[in-house]
């Protein structure tokens, strides 16, 4: 009985280790997501023909 328990216990804990990894990708994958659309919202607006300043000091 205790090859059993053994067996039992490694599959629970592959599958806590599985659990754990795919909610750690799924927040990494939320924080990459939620970058690209701030990236997105935030454009830079130049207006063509206007020179900007370039302080050099």
């Amino acid at each position: 009985m205790k090859r059993a328990e053994d067996v039992a216990e490694r599959a629970l804990a592959m599958v806590a280790a599985s659990r754990a990894l795919r909610e750690r990708h799924e927040k990494q994958r939320k924080e990459v997501y939620e970058r690209v659309q701030i990236a997105s919202l935030r454009k830079l607006n130049i207006p063509k023909g206007i020179q900007l300043r370039l302080d050099l000091q």
